[in-house]
């Protein structure tokens, strides 16, 4: 990441605003906002890929790992945007991963300039790649701070996005289509 040209373009806002970057309050925050790139943004340093997973009698189980938290950009209006990730899988060849793989998974993808759609569509495949599955869903919810601030202002408002890839029951996905 390259920090000098993140302060550059923030000097820049500021005066595009009508700021004056010599106020005490705003000296520092061009650096102050690339060291928050850094952090925010460091998706685009994880590969995205999730371990191949492990050995494990699963049965027949289906496999559901609810409120997963993520906070993410915007790639539109560079506003963030948060909510909760649920991912159901079925397991097949006895392919597992384990829980925290999954919220690494959402991080390594939130971290990014993002869309919900592409989201959510990044983890269903970053799944199927490791895994295999006999079939994945990838529910989103989310608040749109690009739609909360500006345009209609739309404060309460929930997205709800799903994928699906492969197969799963089907009285499972009209459950979880129900219950999201």
């Amino acid at each position: 990441m390259d920090k000098a040209k993140i302060m550059e373009g923030v000097r820049l806002i500021l005066e595009g605003i009508g700021e004056n970057l010599a106020r005490e309050g705003l000296q520092k925050t061009p650096d102050r906002v690339a060291e928050m790139c850094e952090e925010i943004f460091g998706g685009y340093a994880e590969t995205g890929k999730l371990s191949a997973g492990f050995p494990e009698d699963a049965g027949n189980n289906v496999v559901l790992i609810k409120d997963i938290a993520f906070y993410s950009m915007c790639e539109h209006h560079f506003l963030p945007f948060f909510g909760k990730v649920h991912i159901l899988y079925v397991p097949q060849n006895n392919r597992m991963a384990g829980f925290s793989s999954m919220a690494k998974i959402v991080d390594a993808f939130s971290r990014r300039l993002q869309i919900q759609e592409r989201l959510g569509a990044q983890i269903a495949d970053a799944i199927v790649d490791a895994l295999a599955p006999e079939g994945v869903m990838v529910t989103i919810e989310a608040t749109q701070l690009c739609a909360s601030m500006r345009g209609r202002h739309k404060k309460e408002m929930t997205t709800i996005t799903q994928v699906v890839r492969g197969k799963l029951p089907a009285e499972r996905i009209q459950h979880l289509r129900n219950n999201f």
